[in-house]
């Protein structure tokens, strides 16, 4: 895609795949829609990441450790794949099509992060209001700060990088997280 988005066609990312356009078409009705595994690559490894999570830890922690283990360079993504990560954010904002495949994403990791959530706080409702608004919370916090990342020019390490704004947007919500299931769910 060194010639922008605009001009690349399915035929183009086909042949880079070495596949033929009727095999990319079996599996994806447009362009952009093949960038959503990508997307929803980096969402679903962070929710397994708080998933996994020691289960002594509150919600809180459990949401930070998945920070820790997806969002530093070379835990979950390595350090050098971060600029495509910051190129693939850059596009969902720039184009519509992209920032719906972006939305529909993040609001199907929010679904996943409703479950866990409710796993963790031993609940079986997990379409309840509150574990929703939960995992709509952890979501965007996350979200916000990796977009934020990818509009800059930082590195992906250090106090500017997606790990540590994702790290300071969840601390900011720890008295949250203590209203969660009647204070169940940690500070």
């Amino acid at each position: 895609m060194t010639q922008g988005l605009r001009t690349t066609r399915a035929e183009d990312i086909a042949q880079a795949a070495g596949i033929a356009p009727r095999t990319f078409y079996r599996y994806f009705a447009s362009k952009e829609e093949a960038v959503a595994p990508l997307y929803a690559a980096g969402a679903e490894r962070w929710a397994e990441a708080v998933r996994e999570a020691p289960a002594h830890l509150s919600v809180a922690e459990a949401l930070e450790h998945g920070v820790r283990h997806t969002l530093t360079p070379g835990a979950g993504v390595s350090t050098a794949s971060w600029e495509w990560v910051r190129t693939l954010i850059r596009l969902a904002t720039g184009h519509p099509a992209l920032g719906k495949i972006w939305a529909e994403v993040c609001l199907t990791s929010e679904g996943a992060l409703a479950e866990i959530l409710a796993a963790r706080l031993h609940r079986d409702n997990v379409a309840a209001p509150d574990l929703r608004f939960a995992a709509a919370v952890a979501g965007a916090a996350v979200r916000v700060a990796v977009e934020t990342w990818a509009q800059g020019t930082a590195a992906p390490t250090g106090p500017e990088g997606p790990a540590e704004l994702a790290l300071a947007n969840l601390r900011g919500l720890r008295g949250f997280w203590s209203g969660v299931a009647g204070g169940a769910a940690g500070d």
